[in-house]
């Protein structure tokens, strides 16, 4: 039997009651907090599922790539016989590529490169691994330095973990037992796990691959950090990620794609090279997957792994060691010594710091959020009820393109939000907030409540960043920028920027404007929105945040400056013709019934499509901090 709306009066009654006690009860809040809490990092649910120190199972491969440099491959191994293996079974597997036989090439060339392929066979099969297995695969014919890669291995367990090695590589003997340690403390430990994480590199890090990206640049206190960019100077790979690649690589290869990324040096790379190297993939499925590489920062240039670049795929003539090897003799410091992952600094591929795990999920947590954003005067609060995925993937590429990194996500619990957090993005759980708020039972009676959800709880944070010194933007995912907000707000004289039909709305930070935020308004706000809601046919559009609040803030006598919808932005799917331009508009909108299909088709002719079939963008764009 379903009950008239006058049941539930009492209970809804009620329920505002608690959440106007509650935002009264956290007001006394300190408007400065003097950094970012370090216990408000979101654990991803999904967990190691093995939290014992280290699996009876773990298996260590190293996997050495050779070819026709029997000197190179002669120090190359001799060093890793040399490590300290701490009484484990280690395995060697020799990947030896064939030489390649040109048309017309003479007996005596042929000869030659046999007289080479056997010497450097007769040198593996003789040398002397007592540390576990020696494997030896000899190619019947030349597959390149991709197919090396790429082939070497497919792991047999999630407890595999393999050590890539290019045969101009030199390692510390100190390597192992630094591997070892990483693997235990951020692939065993639980509660240092992260699913982001796709492996360790021994190499220095001395390359930003984004175009016009900063400077490599660490404190000397910085001994571990993440970064996306993989190291192939001695690369080692976890057992998931890379599976989770070479499934990925199988079907865009299959398909006739390419990683083509704009804005990254890899790209021109691939596009003179080819498959003749493979990093430009995996490189772009990093990029479409959110994953992180362990680096080390010994300073002085000193690496556990070194390569002598000598002449070979990537070098015409040999360049010489990258850095300087780490050893017993020039170690000056505990090279054990461990901290857990939520202390780590991460970076991605423009070497700007990325912040990942930032989900708020109660009143509190939205100060420390706010605290964690970059020190600007302006932030967008981006609404997301009812936005598809693939629009709200287009939308970031767009922020990033246009250099807007002040920015909060909003929306129902899913596996997109909290793998937006996971990427770095700064969301809050709708959910979550309004019921730690002690509204959940408001929230399940019809949809109109799940627009009263939304309308809450941006409310609450616009009054929050306003106390902050936060000039606000609030927006609906079904909107596209083509401008920066942020900056034109600025020009804003008025307290209050209203765009009705957009669902668009300005709020200034200044002391006229907390004033009337601050003097009960967001109890003002929810009495509304409930009374609204309760309404059997309430108007259309009115239970949406800049629809109460405009009405409230009229009401108070506020400063309101109100668009023109028309010039200010281009609405799309409106008519049968295409626009190829936008002219001076500063955004794009769309009915929210428009399907999606529809919707891409328009923004691609506008050059405003920026994603790809994984939902990632198409470039990456760098803007120097």
């Amino acid at each position: 039997m379903v009950l008239p709306k006058r049941h539930f009066l009492p209970l809804i009654i009620f329920s505002i009651t608690v959440f106007i006690f509650y935002i009264y009860h956290h007001s006394s809040i300190p408007s400065s907090i003097p950094q970012f809490n370090p216990n408000f990092t979101l654990r991803s649910p999904i967990q190691n599922p093995n939290p014992s120190p280290i699996s009876p199972n773990f298996t260590f491969i190293v996997k050495v790539l050779a070819f026709n440099r029997l000197d190179s491959l002669s120090r190359c191994l001799r060093s890793l016989a040399a490590a300290d293996y701490l009484g484990d079974r280690v395995h060697l597997h020799l990947y030896i590529d064939h030489f390649a036989i040109a048309n017309g090439s003479s007996a005596a060339t042929v000869d030659q490169k046999l007289l080479e392929s056997h010497r450097i066979l007769s040198y593996a099969d003789g040398f002397d691994w007592k540390f576990g297995e020696k494997v030896v695969h000899y190619r019947t014919a030349n597959v390149g330095l991709q197919a090396q890669w790429l082939e070497a291995w497919w792991p047999g367990s999630d407890d595999e973990f393999v050590f890539v090695v290019e045969d101009d590589l030199e390692v510390s003997p100190l390597y192992y037992e630094f591997v070892k340690s990483l693997i235990v403390n951020f692939y065993y430990n639980a509660s240092n796990y992260s699913p982001s994480i796709y492996g360790v590199s021994l190499q220095r890090a001395r390359f930003v691959p984004g175009k016009h990206g900063n400077k490599l640049h660490l404190d000397d206190k910085t001994r571990l950090f993440l970064y996306q960019l993989v190291g192939t100077w001695g690369q080692i790979l976890f057992p998931k990620p890379w599976k989770e690649f070479r499934l990925w690589y199988d079907k865009n290869k299959a398909k006739g794609n390419r990683p083509f990324l704009q804005g990254m040096v890899t790209t021109g790379w691939y596009k003179r090279m080819g498959e003749r190297i493979w990093t430009p993939w995996f490189i772009k499925f990093i990029q479409s997957h959110g994953y992180f590489n362990i680096y080390a920062n010994f300073l002085h240039e000193r690496a556990l792994s070194v390569s002598h670049r000598d002449a070979g795929v990537n070098y015409g003539k040999t360049a010489g060691p990258d850095s300087q090897l780490l050893d017993e003799r020039s170690l000056d410091f505990n090279i054990l010594e461990m901290r857990s992952l939520s202390s780590l600094k991460w970076f991605d591929f423009c070497f700007r710091e990325v912040l990942p795990g930032r989900v708020v999920r109660n009143i509190v947590e939205v100060e420390y959020l706010l605290h964690s954003l970059q020190k600007q005067d302006s932030v967008f609060l981006v609404n997301l009820f009812g936005v598809q995925d693939a629009l709200a993937s287009n939308m970031l590429c767009h922020f990033e393109r246009l250099n807007i990194r002040n920015y909060i996500l909003m929306g129902p619990p899913s596996d997109f939000l909290f793998d937006l957090a996971r990427r770095g993005h700064p969301v809050i759980d709708v959910d979550q907030f309004i019921s730690s708020a002690g509204l959940n039972k408001l929230t399940s009676h019809g949809s109109s409540f799940d627009a009263m959800k939304g309308v809450l709880v941006q409310a609450y944070v616009v009054k929050k960043c306003i106390e902050n010194r936060y000039n606000t933007w609030v927006m609906h995912g079904n909107l596209l920028l083509t401008s920066d907000l942020l900056i034109e707000s600025r020009e804003h004289n008025n307290d209050f920027f209203v765009a009705n039909n957009l669902e668009l709305f300005y709020a200034k930070s200044s002391s006229s404007s907390e004033k009337v935020w601050s003097n009960g308004f967001v109890s003002k706000v929810i009495a509304m929105a409930d009374s609204l809601a309760r309404k059997d046919s309430p108007p259309h559009g009115s239970l949406s945040f800049v629809y109460v609040v405009t009405k409230l803030l009229e009401e108070n006598g506020a400063r309101i400056e109100r668009v023109d919808e028309t010039t200010f932005g281009m609405k799309i799917g409106s008519g049968n013709d295409r626009i190829s331009s936008l002219g001076d508009k500063k955004l794009v909108y769309w009915s929210t019934e428009m399907e999606l299909d529809s919707i891409q088709k328009w923004l691609e002719e506008l050059s405003l499509w920026s994603i790809d079939s994984d939902l990632s963008c198409t470039a990456v764009v760098c803007h120097q901090s």
